[in-house]
């Protein structure tokens, strides 16, 4: 399929100490030999060759480490070059132009994974995961991205693709040897129990997947309360640096200011929001009303008082407008008073706000990778609600009787979305969207 050899730059580009120009396909060590000044082209597989990229008049252009990689043992199972080269942008620009001039095509973003996918290294679950990994922007994330690497997804579905083939198989051979006695007679109150059975399998994976979303993107965590309170505080505390201006004005805070936390292998997407309050400042209410939009998408709030007096009927209201949401109850400025009350006390302004710490790293103390694999990616996630849908409309028919080899169509179809999700049945023009949302060079 790919009769072509292409080539990128597949690290940063800008300088550095090193940077990787990276050549693909059946041409990859004989397009590198035109530009090397030694002889690689029966170069043992996984050797690394020092030497001088040289052009057309022989002059050295550059001092290189060359490293081959024959097919199949690599990661796209064809032949692959990596020449590591100087870090300048210029130098490496120039290798690269004589890479292509020698006859590389340049690579089109994700070509190289692509590559992987097509010649069967890998499945689409595993290639999403690859751009999983570069984007990942924390621990958790990371850790999700190497788990679907490692093929967690296809060990997750791949249950559920089984049960599927067997009462498909079933129903066929139902429909092609009927005359056979030693063939079971299936019925419809036969499929039944296998399906709900199926069913409750699904809903399970899709239970947990609010749980993956969260853990791959952070939790995003708002801090409430009445102006003055010492949300801005808070943030700077939990943020350690001073991110939010802290006055004694109220209402100092009129837009969102944001940051990032991780509480043990989780990551918390923090927002200070405007104290929310009754206001004539025409400023002030656009910043309530973010405020109060923000706490709509919340996932988790931290509705902070002042501990220094007694709640009155905003703070009441404030109680009241987040009940249902999962939340942290602070009372802060303890530096000005004594505990009275139960809930987390905490003084923001002398940073001491340790008892909140230990509150969020009880709230998040599990470690729900250890459990089993997650879905985190909206395409998968949507093809495995559309199985589902599948599968619902065949537990309709069969309630209502209908002939198994009727029924057998939309759990065919449930089947075909289950192994879209690892790419084992597509659509090329999803597959190339796909992949053009990678990096050049992977």
């Amino acid at each position: 399929m790919f009769e072509n050899t292409i080539a990128a730059i597949s690290t940063s580009l800008q300088d550095g100490a090193i940077s990787i120009i990276r050549l693909s396909g059946d041409q990859a060590i004989e397009i590198t030999q035109k530009i090397f000044d030694r002889n690689i082209m029966n170069a043992k597989s996984h050797t690394i060759h020092y030497g001088f990229i040289i052009d057309a008049d022989k002059n050295p252009v550059d001092e290189v480490l060359i490293s081959i990689f024959r097919a199949p043992k690599t990661y796209t199972r064809e032949d692959i070059v990596e020449i590591n080269c100087h870090g300048g942008t210029f130098i490496t620009r120039k290798i690269l132009s004589m890479v292509l001039s020698a006859g590389a095509n340049l690579a089109k973003p994700g070509e190289f994974t692509q590559r992987a996918f097509y010649h069967g290294r890998i499945d689409l679950s595993q290639a999403e995961a690859v751009q999983d990994m570069i984007e990942a922007s924390n621990n958790t994330a990371a850790t999700m991205a190497i788990h679907g690497i490692k093929g967690s997804v296809k060990k997750l579905l791949q249950p559920l693709i089984d049960d599927l083939m067997d009462i498909i198989a079933q129903i066929e051979v139902n429909i092609d040897y009927p005359e056979y006695e030693d063939v079971e007679q299936l019925t419809t109150n036969d499929l039944l129990p296998k399906t709900n059975d199926w069913l409750e399998k699904i809903d399970h994976i899709l239970s947990r997947v609010q749980t993956g979303q969260m853990l791959k993107k952070g939790i995003d965590t708002i801090i409430v309360g009445k102006p003055n309170v010492g949300k801005s505080s808070l943030l700077n505390a939990l943020l350690e640096e001073d991110k939010a201006i802290v006055t004694d004005i109220a209402g100092t805070t009129r837009d969102l200011v944001e940051g990032q936390i991780h509480i043990g292998s989780v990551q918390l997407n923090l927002i200070d929001t405007a104290g929310i309050r009754e206001s004539n400042d025409k400023i002030e209410q656009i910043g309530i009303e973010k405020s109060q939009e923000k706490l709509k998408d919340a996932k988790l709030v931290l509705l902070v008082f002042d501990g220094s007096k007694e709640l009155d009927d905003e703070d009441k209201q404030l109680l009241e407008l987040t009940k249902d949401k999962m939340r942290l109850i602070i009372y802060n400025k303890l530096d000005k008073t004594e505990a009275d009350k139960d809930g987390i006390w905490i003084s923001a302004a002398n940073k001491e706000i340790q008892p909140l710490i230990d509150a969020l790293e009880h709230l998040y103390q599990q470690d729900l990778l250890k459990e089993e694999p997650l879905l985190s990616n909206e395409r998968q996630i949507g093809l495995l609600n559309q199985a589902k849908e599948d599968m619902l409309r065949a537990k309709e028919a069969m309630d209502m009787m209908v002939e198994p080899d009727l029924i057998e169509i939309d759990i065919q179809a449930a089947h075909d979305h289950l192994k879209e999700i690892l790419g084992e049945v597509h659509r090329e023009d999803l597959l190339d969207t796909l992949f053009s949302k990678f990096c050049l060079g992977k």
